[in-house]
């Protein structure tokens, strides 16, 4: 089995509801959640006028390989009416594969470390809930490192009225 690090994202309809049954539809098909962060609200990125996102990041066991990973995490994307029609655009459900044991991969349609993840406040504060000791393997530097030298003032916690159930310790 191996650890993966998981983003999950929502700023379409019942955010929350997506994020919940995202999580729900992955461990029903070989991933299992270890750790999850509380979730936080973001200001979108990309083009004007997107609701807030709701934002949380997932360290998850997995039998799958980071191919075969990645292309469950676009089928429960599709099947939550996810619609990739632009870049950055709104979304009901994203899945982004963050890290997969530290791998460095650079294949079509999948790159490990995310290229963006070390320059995203909405990523790093909640990968530092369920993975404080993270290292980016390329860029050798720890989460907190690379968090130091970004603005997270629009990483908010956002209070859920029920945060789902527990998971196993």
């Amino acid at each position: 089995m191996a650890r993966a690090l998981l983003a999950l994202g929502s700023n379409q309809g019942d955010r929350a509801g997506y994020l919940l049954s995202g999580l729900s539809a992955l461990s029903r098909a070989d991933v299992r959640p270890l750790r999850l962060s509380r979730v936080y609200e973001t200001d979108p990125l990309g083009p004007p006028g997107q609701g807030r996102y709701l934002n949380q990041v997932a360290l998850v066991e997995t039998g799958l390989e980071p191919e075969a990973l990645l292309r469950l995490l676009l089928s429960v994307e599709k099947a939550h009416g996810r619609v990739r029609a632009e870049r950055y655009g709104p979304r009901t459900l994203d899945l982004d594969l963050l890290d997969y044991e530290g791998r460095v991969l650079d294949l079509p349609g999948l790159t490990l470390p995310h290229p963006r993840m070390h320059a995203r406040a909405f990523v790093l504060v909640p990968l530092l809930e369920v993975a404080p000791r993270w290292r980016h393997p390329v860029l050798g530097r720890t989460a907190r490192e690379l968090l130091a030298g970004l603005e997270a003032g629009g990483v908010r916690p956002y209070l859920l009225e029920d945060p789902g159930p527990e998971l196993p310790q």
